[in-house]
């Protein structure tokens, strides 16, 4: 009777030994993870958000005056649940005059007429809320308007406000008067703007209409603080911060002045923003440690708001905005490499490279993002291509962490050509006529291609405030909707599998270049499917063989999403041993089986449940001959 026991006791506790097995220790893309086993409930709101910025301007005009609108957002929240966006951006809606469409903030806590009033704001947020998108809002901190009322009272000399901008008398040299440095606006020519009333220089490192703050001010650092304060109360669920390297600049030494900035020997434009070596106006120390009171002032509020924070500094200056040992910082330093580091020309090598460096570089427990465009560089479609829209919305989905999509891109939405008449960005009409397009940014900008009717659905206006996509017939929401295979669908379906999978919001990451055409990214996690997104960048006919770069794969996986033009259709059980790929043919593959993890010899493998109930059953048969 005992021995009759033995074989099933056997079975039984290789059971036991299998579901207890545990991998190796989970990279923690995700704060606050301890295992790889924790609960999809653990996750917080944002981890693996999908974020989309909005462009107020251009997004949807409700009363017909040409630019969009708070109420034109409003009708148009159910495009972003049916897209299965988290959390919705919207760059400034503020009180400005307008000289760098909201970037120059006139009154920080008031809504911009030209978009509506603070009741359609309200409004905005209840209908967000009952859809379950929370709203971000642009926090512009490094400088007002030249409107703004701070300013006005700073340039008078009010002694509360006296201090509230950075002013300076400027250096006496022969007997002239000139500018107290070298220092040149981002937007070209001196950064320093003479100021009749107060007979001083006053710093402005965008356009001269745009004073930079003082932060080292107490009274500043206060008053923006406020300003967090008043719309977190409104129910808003964070901020973007905007320009963030620049918030501060050295201070004066000790005879009051400031120290000019060494120029770079490549470019030969005073008044251009690379002939100096920004060391002295961007990324001090005490920007990163102010980032660090906004996240404390967000942390007043119960429920977790967040902060993104834009900043294209080196990669190691980056990294400590997300916080340190003894404070927090922004939830999501934005992730820029995928713009500042991708070129057409980039091989799979270079992706891998570019993605590893974030995941290398990111303190544990911190969260990735991958951003692919905003409103101040070429779209996607023109800057890489249109053939790689479906492949790159991949990629940024199944790698950890959010993703963020700037409005359009997941309809393929290409630049639109503005002649220098028309251009209205400020970064441009800085220029000439003749380097203006090196500057401008207007042709990322233009209004949102809703359908096929006059100015694609965005406004029934005479003239939209920038002119229409000529392509707009083809590339808009209502066309691309009636495509099984259009940006927008696929993009719609790559949102619904990272909702409805564990793997691609908790799981490990492999990024590898299978060849020099092809970029493979697995996502793998104990007891559940293996995903792996393959992309082949370029023109050419690829072969791969999968298993030669990742371990532990079956030898057929199913096809669970395609780009536009692949062959193959979803359903599709493909042999990952010779796995060809059309011409920027993209592929997100998932095994057919969930797996356990184990090691051996220390390494990390996996044993798909089909084959741990096969070598179950061996066992059972070895024991039962052995009787």
């Amino acid at each position: 009777m005992r021995a009759n026991l033995v074989p099933g006791l056997l079975l039984m506790l290789v059971l036991m030994m299998l579901g207890s097995v545990q991998s190796q220790p989970f990279p923690n893309y995700h704060a606050d993870f301890v295992d790889i086993d924790q609960q999809k409930s653990e996750l917080k709101w944002w981890q693996t958000g999908a974020f989309y910025q909005i462009y107020p301007r251009s997004f949807k005009d409700s009363n017909g005056d040409g630019v969009g609108d708070l109420n034109g957002i409003t009708e148009r929240l159910s495009y972003l649940k049916e897209l299965g966006i988290t959390a919705t951006w919207l760059s400034p809606i503020f009180t400005s005059p307008m000289a760098d469409f909201g970037y120059d903030i006139a009154n920080f806590t008031e809504i911009a007429s030209i978009f509506g009033t603070m009741a359609d704001f309200e409004r905005l947020l209840g209908v967000a809320k009952q859809m379950d998108i929370k709203i971000i809002l642009d926090f512009v901190p490094n400088h007002s308007s030249d409107e703004c009322d701070w300013f006005k009272r700073s340039a008078a000399g009010d002694p509360e406000y006296k201090d509230f901008y950075v002013w300076h008398p400027g250096k006496m040299v022969n007997g002239s008067r000139h500018p107290p440095s070298n220092w040149v606006s981002v937007f070209r020519g001196s950064a320093w703007q003479w100021h009749d009333t107060r007979q001083e220089y006053y710093l402005h490192q965008f356009v001269k209409k745009q004073p930079d703050l003082n932060y080292r001010n107490p009274k500043v650092r206060e008053a923006m603080k406020n300003v967090l304060r008043f719309w977190l109360s409104k129910g808003v669920a964070g901020f973007r911060i905007d320009a963030v390297p620049h918030v501060f600049e050295i201070a004066p030494d000790a005879s009051g002045q400031f120290r000019d900035e060494p120029r770079n020997d490549w470019n030969n434009d005073p008044d251009d923003y690379g002939y100096l070596q920004h060391i002295y106006t961007v990324d001090q120390q005490e920007t990163i440690n102010l980032v660090y009171e906004w996240r404390a002032v967000l942390d007043e509020f119960h429920d977790e708001r967040i902060l993104l924070a834009e900043t294209y500094s080196p990669i190691d200056i980056v990294m400590q905005y997300y916080g340190n040992a003894t404070a927090e910082g922004a939830q999501l330093p934005f992730n820029f490499l995928l713009i500042s580091e991708i070129s057409n020309a980039s091989n799979a090598e270079n992706y891998a490279q570019t993605i590893q460096k974030w995941l290398q570089h990111m303190p544990k427990g911190r969260t990735a993002n991958w951003v692919l465009g905003n409103h101040d560089v070429r779209r996607v479609a023109s800057r890489l291509g249109r053939d790689r829209v479906d492949m790159l919305n991949m990629l940024i989905t199944t790698l950890p962490g959010a993703s963020v999509t700037y409005q359009g891109e997941e309809l393929g939405m290409s630049d639109v050509w503005i002649s220098w008449k028309d251009t209205v960005d400020p970064a441009a009409c800085n220029s000439n006529p003749s380097i203006y397009e090196q500057f401008t940014r207007d042709p990322e900008r233009t209004p949102f291609q809703w359908n096929g009717d006059i100015d694609a659905g965005f406004s029934n206006a005479s003239k939209t405030w920038l002119p229409i996509s000529e392509d707009f017939k083809l590339v808009n929401v209502e066309q691309e909707g009636k495509d099984s295979l259009s940006h927008l669908n696929i993009y719609k379906r790559l949102m619904q599998l990272r909702r409805n999978s564990k793997t691609l919001q908790l799981g490990e990451t492999e990024v590898k270049a299978v060849s020099g055409a092809v970029l493979g990214v697995k996502r793998f996690r104990q007891h559940d499917f293996t995903c792996v997104t393959v992309l082949n960048l370029f023109d050419g006919t690829e072969t791969v063989n999968l298993k030669q770069s990742f371990n532990d794969l079956t030898d057929a996986m199913e096809v669970v999403l395609v780009s536009g033009h692949s062959q193959r259709k979803v359903g599709d059980i493909v042999q990952v041993a010779s796995l060809q790929l059309l011409p920027k043919e993209s592929l997100i593959l998932r095994s057919t089986s969930t797996y356990y993890t184990y090691y051996t010899n220390g390494e990390h493998r996996q044993l798909s449940i089909e084959g741990a109930y096969l070598l179950l059953a061996q066992v059972v048969l070895y024991l039962c001959y052995r009787r």
